[in-house]
């Protein structure tokens, strides 16, 4: 029997149930604390990747902005964790589903642009309309303007849905033609898992990245609106 290429995207059941909700709860279990007034280095280096990336990513924001900062850093966590978790095997990835990339990406954008709206709609109107546009061509850029504003939370959810699924997929086709080698040809087989051991290192490169690249977009979007 062929062994189906997309059996690893399939959501996973426990006794008939769906244990999605399981595994999206299981990343932040994995995340250290620490209740002593001295920490050890895995919660200070944590803790120091934590204040570099929200740095990083509010320098940018007035006071209002910087509300937002305890969602998007939690956010680039548990998406991280996610894509981490993701490369063991046997594993299910919640982040190549894009139902769950659309669930949060809508809300996010939504929250900010329904922000833009609120406190400053003159600037988040003038986006819909540049400056010094010949009237002719003033109902065709509206339109345009607002199916790339519409078009945002998509962008986002595909993005990180694609990259993610792509990547799984050259591991697992590259994976099964190590085992198949194996029993022809050893020199190909070291090469092939040679290059297998480099593509896990770029896989593990490219969770991050994305994490990154998906909570960097929201926050830009939400700079666009404060």
């Amino acid at each position: 029997m062929n062994e189906n290429l997309f059996a690893s995207f399939i959501a996973p059941t426990i006794l008939g149930l769906p244990a999605t909700v399981l595994i999206i709860l299981f990343p932040p279990l994995l995340i250290p604390t620490s209740k002593y007034l001295i920490n050890n280095r895995l919660i200070t280096t944590q803790q120091w990747l934590i204040k570099l990336t929200s740095k990083q990513m509010m320098a940018m924001h007035n006071t209002k902005g910087r509300t937002w900062s305890l969602m998007l850093v939690s956010l680039i966590i548990f998406i991280a964790t996610t894509n981490l978790l993701g490369l063991l095997p046997h594993s299910f990835t919640p982040t190549t589903q894009l139902s769950m990339n659309l669930a949060m990406a809508i809300p996010l954008w939504a929250g900010a642009v329904i922000m833009g709206f609120r406190s400053k709609i003159k600037n988040t109107l003038a986006h819909f309309l540049p400056q010094g546009t010949p009237t002719p061509l003033i109902p065709m850029l509206v339109i345009i303007e607002t199916i790339s504003l519409l078009i945002q939370p998509m962008a986002l959810a595909v993005r990180l849905t694609a990259n993610i699924t792509a990547g799984h997929l050259l591991m697992h086709l590259i994976g099964s033609a190590t085992l198949a080698m194996s029993t022809i040809n050893l020199p190909s087989t070291l090469i092939i898992f040679t290059i297998l051991i480099l593509l896990t290192i770029l896989e593990i490169a490219v969770a991050l990245i994305q994490a990154y690249v998906f909570t960097l977009l929201v926050s830009l979007y939400l700079h666009d609106n404060t």
